[in-house]
């Protein structure tokens, strides 16, 4: 590691050690950073090109490069002014897509804290596990997600300053004196700048560490070799910043292409259709499922100035990806990547595209298919995703840092097959992750929130196949003696799951059982209840 610029180093103290971490690449001449970088610079690279360049369009709102940089600036004094703050710091950063959220992200990078965006529509229980995973001590926050924070606030006694932004909050009227100038404070490629929870975990999240330069590797990797953006695009898309691929397609990509970004100003796919309409979108960022959600909601003559898709989060289906050819003459950049690795390693572009397959391994990583034993496979047959390159798996304080990292290798969780040609051809999931409309659901997480309803006696949750969702939650719940099973109780399930749990978490579908298969030892056998009736 280079000499930190962290007065705070709770997070590189609390770095997996070395051993456990994965074997790095850095085999690209793009790809050799300096020793000092701040991944900030980014945006100040784009102001170059073009200080009254548009960069964000948002309603009827339209900012320029020059205004989204002077208000990221201004935030990053408000933080360094702060006497509680020091770089390093933890802060949490909650809202929705909007301009504010942008310069906020910057606003963090600049002045050398640590950003830790959440989920908007998780509830204060989820973000207090967040808060005192990460030790976060300050937060800006759209206000009208107030009452989450407060109540995660309250549950940890931790986030000493906060900031609201949105209907004229107080982060507006704090840096309306600042300047609109700021020296991005020197900190080393290898400091932390970014704590990603990945989501669908239950129990304690799992926060993802990354540096400055693994910002900078995402831009230098699938954006240089597979998306090679033009400062004409504008981006637009579903996926929230505090997923790394949504910030990745929907900030980061953009920015260093000093291209234009799109926001919806409503969430949901007709907020997404009505956004591409209105800005004339060219770069799309969703999960299959946005694009099913497209094709029925969304006229053909509105995606015409469409040029160029991306998918993630879930495996794109040949079919999905054929009616989309077939509706706009474009092909889809499908990808996998994950929030241990920040964004895409696998995926293909243009004449490379081959339906159905994922692709072949993004320039700059390397990926292999092993056997349980850790042994390389011959090519054709099937196996564990096995993924090295410029970033990796480093967990925050966690003992589950040696179930994703083997022996230099980052695990995704994948079960994938290579062919002979070199592309990768997705099989399953290796865990009981569920994967619906892009988010990553735990099944255990939505069993707990399901067994905290009076009612219910065991519940057991799998991932059952939806054409439109490739996966849904479905429940299977044994209920208490004196509960009876209904089409009501169904309904207030459901509604309970969504008041306990994110809302995009809830079992869709909901059977009622005697009992629930289990092994002599009590075990729940979740495959069992895979099997046909």
């Amino acid at each position: 590691m280079a000499a930190t610029a962290h007065l705070d180093t709770f997070v590189r103290d609390n770095l997996p050690p070395a051993s456990q971490q994965p074997v790095f690449r850095f085999d690209l001449p793009e790809l050799q950073y300096p020793q000092r970088l701040n991944a900030g610079s980014l945006l100040d690279r784009a102001v170059a090109m073009g200080e009254q360049r548009t960069a964000i369009l948002y309603g009827g709102e339209t900012w320029s490069y020059g205004q989204l940089r002077a208000t990221a600036n201004r935030i990053a004094h408000v933080l360094a002014d702060d006497p509680g703050f020091r770089p390093g710091a933890r802060v949490l950063l909650h809202g929705a897509n909007t301009p504010w959220t942008v310069a906020a992200w910057f606003g963090i990078v600049k002045a050398g804290g640590v950003v830790v965006a959440t989920m908007p529509l998780l509830r204060s229980g989820e973000l207090a596990k967040v808060v005192a995973k990460a030790q976060i001590s300050h937060a800006l926050v759209d206000h009208a997600f107030a009452e989450a924070v407060e109540g995660a606030r309250l549950q940890t006694g931790r986030l000493a300053k906060v900031w609201w932004y949105g209907r004229g909050g107080d982060l507006e009227a704090a840096t309306a004196d600042k300047p609109a100038d700021f020296a991005n404070l020197e900190t080393a490629s290898d400091d932390p700048v970014l704590i990603a929870f990945t989501s669908g975990t239950t129990g304690v999240p799992k926060g993802c560490v990354h540096f400055h330069r693994d910002v900078l590797a995402m831009v230098d990797t699938f954006s240089r070799h597979i998306l090679k953006p033009e400062p004409d695009e504008i981006f637009c898309g579903t996926p929230p910043f505090a997923f790394t691929f949504g910030l990745g397609g929907l900030v980061i990509f953009p920015v260093a292409a000093g291209a234009a970004m799109a926001f919806p100003d409503k969430p949901g796919f007709d907020g997404l259709c009505e956004a591409v309409a209105r800005h004339k979108v060219t770069t799309l960022f969703t999960a299959p499922t946005g694009y099913r959600a497209l094709l029925k909601s969304c006229d053909t003559g509105v995606l015409k100035s469409l040029r160029k898709c991306v998918s993630a989060g879930e495996a794109l289906p040949a079919a999905t990806a054929e009616a989309w050819r077939q509706a706009t003459g474009i092909r889809i950049i499908d990808g996998i990547g994950s929030t241990e690795m920040i964004h895409i390693f696998i995926s293909a572009s243009g004449a490379d595209i081959r339906p159905g397959a994922t692709g072949k391994a993004v320039p700059g990583f390397t990926a292999e298919i092993h056997d349980e034993q850790g042994r390389a496979l011959e090519r054709g047959q099937t196996g564990r995703l096995a993924v090295r390159g410029p970033t990796g798996c480093r967990y925050l304080a966690d003992a589950r840092q040696t179930d994703y990292v083997k022996d230099g290798w980052n695990m995704t969780g994948d079960v994938y097959r290579l062919d002979q040609d070199g592309y990768f051809w997705f099989v399953s999931r290796a865990d009981d992750m569920i994967v619906s409309s892009g988010y990553n659901i735990g099944a255990p997480e939505v069993e707990n929130a399901l067994l905290k309803h009076p009612a219910v006696a065991e519940a057991a949750v799998i991932g059952q196949p939806d054409p439109e969702r490739g996966q849904i939650c479905k429940a299977f719940v044994v209920l208490k003696p004196e509960a009876e099973p209904s089409e009501a109780l169904k309904a207030e399930l459901q509604a309970f799951v969504k008041a306990t749990i994110a809302p995009y978490k809830y079992p869709r579908a909901i059977e009622f059982r005697a009992d629930l298969p289990k092994t002599q030892t009590g075990k729940l056998q979740r495959f069992r209840l895979r099997e046909p009736a």
